[in-house]
């Protein structure tokens, strides 16, 4: 209820705190912040392990047509 409604109809203005509409807008964003906090106390909290690099396995004979067509086609056939 606005300020004039409330005046029309002989009532004082509501406290800004009991508008529905102030808490959409004021909701929204203050829900993204919160998830955000969560977000990084779970990240620093729980952090992904880190994983070994291993070296590639060598290719088998049944993978390098594979190989071949993959390069065609990212090179455009050139040689």
């Amino acid at each position: 209820m606005s300020q004039q409604t409330a005046q029309q109809d002989g009532g004082t203005p509501r406290p800004w705190w009991r508008e529905a509409t102030m808490w959409l807008v004021v909701g929204g964003p203050a829900l993204v912040v919160v998830a955000g906090i969560l977000t990084l106390v779970l990240a620093l909290r729980y952090p992904d392990p880190v994983l070994d690099e291993k070296p590639a396995a060598k290719t088998s004979a049944a993978q390098l047509p594979a190989g071949k067509a993959r390069n065609h086609a990212a090179t455009g056939g050139q040689q």
